[in-house]
């Protein structure tokens, strides 16, 4: 099998993105593996794990039409390693509140301070401008009770920051 890349193509939100993507990569020969789509403040952005024969060169000789069509920025990784490498959430993190600097910074900086691993952080800004709410979901992995991540992020909640820790319920098999 081919060396993995990690492509990242970021652009102006459309139809037809991903099927533009993903056709160019299928007629290259090469294979998806784990990918991330999103929309973030009226961009559209893919990271995605990509496979074929030829490597980067190949890759990107079948990726830069689709991007000049579409206007997308292309940008392409080496990158170590292949599927089912990772590990599977079992604690997630809801944090609301009136949005200010810093909030992020804070709550990632407890959860890593007793070894909480972030595998997936999706924020979003609610409310109106005058009155600005941030919402944001982690889901992660930890070794330590949840005991612990609630005893770091206490200092925040004493802000007013509210922060909610659950473990994830995850069926296997």
């Amino acid at each position: 099998m081919a060396d993995w890349h990690m492509l990242t193509l970021v652009g102006a939100d459309r139809p037809g993105i991903v099927a533009g993507v993903t056709q160019a990569i299928f007629a290259a020969g090469g294979s998806l593996g784990e990918a991330s789509m999103i929309r973030l403040g009226g961009n559209f952005t893919i990271m995605l794990m990509a496979a074929v024969e030829g490597g980067e060169a190949r890759l990107r000789d079948a990726l830069a039409p689709v991007a000049a069509d579409m206007d997308l920025r292309l940008h392409i990784d080496p990158v170590a390693g292949g599927l089912h490498q990772h590990l599977i959430p079992n604690v997630q993190v809801r944090v609301t509140g009136a949005d200010r600097a810093g909030i992020v910074a804070e709550i990632t900086g407890a959860l890593a301070g007793v070894g909480f691993n972030i595998l997936e952080l999706d924020s979003d800004v609610a409310g109106d401008p005058r009155r600005p709410v941030y919402l944001m979901h982690i889901q992660g992995y930890s070794d330590q009770p949840i005991e612990a991540l609630e005893a770091a992020v206490a200092p925040i909640r004493a802000s007013g920051i509210a922060v909610d820790i659950a473990p994830v319920e995850t069926l296997i098999g």
